[in-house]
């Protein structure tokens, strides 16, 4: 069975969102020449193979490389170039880790890091090609904002964003075909949370790919029981919207935190420590990829796997609010 599959009568069919991230810095790089994409033969997987052939003087190519891909891209950035550094998530965040610590954000580096086929993207590729980590090792370290948007129109928006920031920045992308999940909130903002679904008996946190099977549990809800949800796209990891989370557990209701992450150091655990620090009590529970060797397939079947689909947050709701 298909996961999630999209019902056009409730939402609008975008495109992926490593396809809107190339279209978009394409059309930033029209009127920019600064503009500067260095990939680490990721040029095809992320999209820009149009970049390279509309502007060919604003591609770099560093090869299977990409410690090096992060050395170059922050070099560009401390001569004044508008720097988008492409690569998997998995050895961005991995293999070049000392390289993002220090070339860009201790040396203060505007460069955009862009981690795509994120998550469990690359389904039966295997662990070595997950990125369950990234959140974890980034939120560590000082200077950088963390970026997962969720549907089309967040990653234009921090794409654009992107463009005209000072600091170094850390966004990641899947490879999944994303709906327009609230054509109603054109608010964007980074460390300001998006709000999908309103509802005053439980909230949902998500991020990134995650939003949409959130959305779908909290219809189902409604539609079964009469159960209205807050769903919540956190696009922003770092820095969080510390208000937005204390506003939804101030009336005491439960609180489920939805990420393609290990449950360890990401955005649950991020909440939870603000939560608990400041004396919150809500009932609260984390979905994500256990402390485990991860299973095997395709992102669909790991989602299914682990309850990161319909489904599975719908029968967590379930479980916290006692029906």
């Amino acid at each position: 069975m298909e996961l999630d599959k999209i019902e056009e009568k409730d939402l609008k069919m975008g495109k992926a969102n490593q396809e809107v991230f190339s279209i978009t810095l394409q059309e930033l790089a029209e009127t920019n020449k600064d503009i500067i994409a260095v990939t680490s033969d990721s040029r095809g997987s992320g999209k820009l193979v149009p970049f390279g052939q509309k502007y060919p003087n604003q591609i770099v190519e560093v090869g299977i490389a990409e410690q090096n891909l992060v050395g170059v891209a922050a070099g560009l950035a401390s001569a004044g170039k508008n720097v988008f550094a492409v690569s998997p998530a998995c050895f961005l965040s991995a293999r070049a880790l000392e390289q993002i610590k220090n070339d860009v954000c201790y040396s203060d580096n505007p460069v955009t890091l862009v981690g795509i086929s994120a998550g469990v993207s690359y389904g039966a590729l295997g662990t070595t090609h997950h990125s369950l980590h990234d959140y974890a090792v980034l939120r560590a370290i000082n200077n950088i904002t963390i970026l997962a948007p969720a549907d089309n129109f967040e990653t234009e928006q921090a794409v654009r964003l992107a463009a005209q920031h000072d600091k170094p920045i850390y966004m990641r992308f899947g490879k999944k075909t994303m709906p327009f999940l609230n054509e109603n909130n054109k608010t964007f903002e980074f460390g300001k949370g998006r709000v999908i679904r309103d509802g005053d008996d439980i909230a949902i946190i998500a991020s990134g790919e995650t939003v949409y099977p959130a959305w779908l549990a909290a219809k189902k809800l409604e539609d079964d029981h009469d159960i209205k949800a807050t769903v919540i796209s956190m696009h922003t990891i770092k820095p969080l919207d510390l208000n937005l989370i204390e506003n939804l557990a101030k009336n005491g209701r439960p609180i489920i935190i939805v990420e393609e992450h290990m449950v360890t150091g990401g955005l649950g655990e991020a909440c939870a420590s603000h939560l608990f620090q400041h004396g919150f009590k809500n009932p609260f529970q984390i979905i994500g990829i256990p402390d485990e060797y991860t299973v095997t397939g395709s992102q669909v079947e790991i989602f299914n796997h682990y309850g990161i689909s319909k489904e599975g947050i719908y029968k967590t709701c379930k479980k916290m609010l006692n029906i």
